[in-house]
């Protein structure tokens, strides 16, 4: 729930009332300014600083700004047409904060303004204020600006929600008439706030109860930019009061995106794309139809981890439903995200070494990962390498007990470490001497503890990822371990340099970077590896 546009407008006004019932009662202040133009900047002005108080979204900056070139309209006797006021603002907007063309709220936010301006502003105005008349009205500018965004919300979150209308037209009206007047009117009589804070608790739990139907919201993967604006174009153009053999040529241009199915791999082939989780590993494997994590990133804060923030949205545009979820070992660089990751695929089962009492195993049980486990999808062969089952009792280190899993479909092959170290490279090169690949997530990060020379000399990998964060504590990757896989000519890629890396079993030797694929003028251009030590 956000400050809206509607409560600031409703501020506004009270605000603008107050001050004018003030300025005719000042006398003198009244022979040398009109009461209404001390009402109308009054207005904007509390406004403002009500909107900056709430936080200055973009919701509350549009506002402000369309009051604003309201009020200086009036002031100056000019009555523009409302496209001049929605640019208006919208240059204003981005005047300031340029940026802000890259907030998804941004586009959101003036895309609704916009289409209700215009689908308003073809109404018949008439007998329209009545209650019966304004709860029609509300219901349907709802449904308009559901209808016009849902494509646009598809092509920036990769999901919409089925509930949503339903939610506001129950909640506006609720803030609206309810909690809002309740919280403005605290500020004079204190216990209001509770009876407000009773208010949003009852909405609360209707919205709760909302979000726990299993249809309340809809995923979809993301559309090439194409289908997109298409999509948006015909959402636009479904919502606009128009003829309906005009508005029906919308659909046209809205299936496209609706029906559009991310590419897979061919079958036999996989794929693995490495994200860019700062300092954790999390790596999504992809067959031709199936997919498969291993590890879930870090934990970022008490409020957020890379699940809800990286993996989950990844998973989305994708329009993945995972079959299995691998933890290597218990870390919270490896399970911090495992929760929202879980909540989102219900189905997905959970391999790892964590022990019993963990509180992921609440969520769902896990079935421990043991040398020799062994599966096939579509022609792709998954093998656990570590830990043996007697590992489990020699060892307490959550590091010693990762699970080692290779991927391989007989032309190529790629194996993800973990955190194991030294002890257990050389327990694993001795359990399995044939461990050539072609690709290796390089073993804890890159810590000195790990990647010996035994390990390097039995896998020999074409390619080499280090999935770890820019200018982390640890260090990591070392210089010296750096340098024994320049010294092999290993081609090695790490998360500050490339980014979210691809890597493909039909392109081997190759790895893509998107810091390099789509580049912006804003990245750090990071030094490139020379001669095995950081530049």
């Amino acid at each position: 729930m956000a400050i809206s546009g509607l409560h600031i407008t409703m501020f506004a006004w009270l605000a603008a009332l107050a001050v004018e019932i003030l300025w005719r009662r000042s006398g003198g202040l009244m022979l040398r300014w009109p009461a209404q133009h001390a009402g109308l900047v009054g207005g904007v002005l509390l406004a403002t600083l009500y909107a900056a108080f709430s936080g200055w979204g973009l919701p509350s900056q549009r506002t402000v700004w369309m009051l604003a070139a309201v009020a200086l309209l009036r002031l100056t006797g000019r009555r523009w047409p409302w496209p001049y006021v929605w640019l208006c603002a919208c240059a204003v907007v981005v005047a300031f904060d340029p940026w802000a063309l890259m907030q998804p709220g941004f586009w959101l936010s003036f895309v609704a303004v916009g289409v209700l301006f215009a689908a308003d502003a073809n109404e018949p105005h008439g007998h329209r204020f009545g209650v019966a008349s304004r709860l029609v009205r509300l219901c349907r500018e709802q449904w308009v600006v559901t209808l016009a965004l849902t494509p646009l919300t598809l092509l920036l979150f990769q999901q919409i929600s089925v509930v949503g209308l339903l939610a506001n037209v129950v909640a506006i009206p609720w803030v609206t008439v309810v909690v809002t007047p309740l919280a403005m009117l605290g500020a004079f009589s204190p216990p209001l706030w509770d009876v407000a804070a009773w208010a949003v608790q009852v909405l609360s739990l209707l919205l709760q109860w909302l979000a726990r139907l299993p249809f309340a919201a809809l995923s979809m993967p993301a559309p090439p930019l194409w289908m997109a604006v298409a999509g948006v174009a015909g959402g636009i153009l479904a919502a606009m009061r128009l003829p309906w053999s005009m508005r029906m040529l919308g659909l046209p241009l809205v299936l496209p995106a609706l029906l559009w199915q991310a590419p897979r791999p061919p079958m036999g082939e996989f794929e693995l794309l490495a994200a860019d989780i700062g300092q954790g590993n999390a790596v999504l494997v992809r067959t031709a139809t199936h997919s498969l994590l291993y590890d879930a990133g870090p934990r970022y804060s008490l409020e957020t981890d890379a699940g809800q923030r990286v993996i989950v949205p990844l998973l989305r545009a994708f329009g993945e439903r995972l079959d299995t979820v691998v933890l290597s070992h218990r870390d919270s660089d490896h399970t911090g995200g495992a929760p929202a990751v879980l909540a989102m695929h219900p189905q997905a089962g959970l391999l790892s070494s964590i022990e019993a009492e963990h509180p992921l195993q609440a969520l769902r049980p896990a079935r421990r990962c043991e040398a020799g486990q062994r599966w096939t999808w579509d022609g792709v062969v998954f093998e656990v390498l570590q830990p043996a089952a007697s590992d489990y009792r020699s060892f307490a280190k959550p590091n010693a007990i990762s699970c080692v899993l290779r991927v391989a479909n007989g032309k190529a092959s790629a194996i993800l470490a973990g955190d194991i170290e030294r002890l257990q490279e050389a327990a694993l090169v001795a359990r399995a001497p044939d461990l050539r690949a072609d690709l290796l997530l390089v073993p804890h990060h890159g810590s000195k503890t790990s990647s010996s020379d035994l390990l390097l000399d039995a896998v020999r990998p074409r390619v080499a990822l280090v999935q770890a964060g820019y200018r982390n504590r640890f260090g990591h990757p070392a210089p010296e371990v750096v340098g024994r896989y320049v010294e092999r000519g290993i081609a090695l890629f790490d998360t500050p340099r490339c980014g979210a890396a691809s890597w493909s079993s039909r392109a081997p030797g190759t790895v893509e970077c998107l810091r390099q694929q789509a580049r912006r003028y804003w990245h750090h251009q990071m030094p490139q590896l020379s001669g095995g030590v950081w530049p």
